[in-house]
């Protein structure tokens, strides 16, 4: 007879060692330089760039951070580097990184398009005012101004696509 476990696993858990040597091949002794790159940088960077690789000299000390981007996105990262050191170096809580070298590449990246950048989000479409209108008697009743506003967006949102 099997025994289980009576408690549920995280899924990080289950996976933090493999990301952990993984990571180290590549030369992040810090992964959550790879699992959090967008919270560390920022959204506008990490949509136009991915860690690729840390290089450390031999018997000195600042590492190079490669990071992987497009040929039209690498001018705009490039303008960023010294903010981009200065959050990553504060990852790491000291300075690690002397140096951050841009590798421009297709917009997939190289190995099977491994690496996808991501566009940024579209704003959201509004409803046609003919739906606007009809959504608007069924949420009069409701006294807090800004509920009602989204209440009457989401009816709008919701009869457009029945319409549709």
């Amino acid at each position: 007879m099997t025994r289980f476990r009576k408690s549920a696993r995280r899924v990080s858990a289950l996976v933090e060692s493999d990301v952990r040597r993984l990571g180290e091949r590549r030369g992040f002794s810090e992964t959550r330089l790879l699992t959090h790159w967008a919270e560390i940088v920022g959204a506008e960077a990490a949509a136009m760039s991915r860690p690729v690789k840390v290089s450390f000299p031999r018997g000195g000390f600042g590492a190079t951070l490669t990071l992987l981007t497009t040929g039209a996105q690498a001018p705009m990262l490039q303008m960023m580097l010294p903010r981009l050191k200065e959050r990553v170096n504060a990852c790491y809580g000291y300075s690690a990184i002397s140096r951050i070298d841009v590798t421009q590449t297709a917009p997939t990246g190289f190995e099977q398009g491994q690496v996808a950048f991501s566009a940024r989000p579209k704003a959201p479409k509004e409803p046609p005012p003919e739906a606007v209108e009809r959504a608007r008697p069924l949420a009069e009743g409701v006294g807090d101004e800004a509920l009602r506003r989204s209440l009457e967006r989401l009816g709008a949102n919701i009869i457009s696509k029945r319409g549709a």
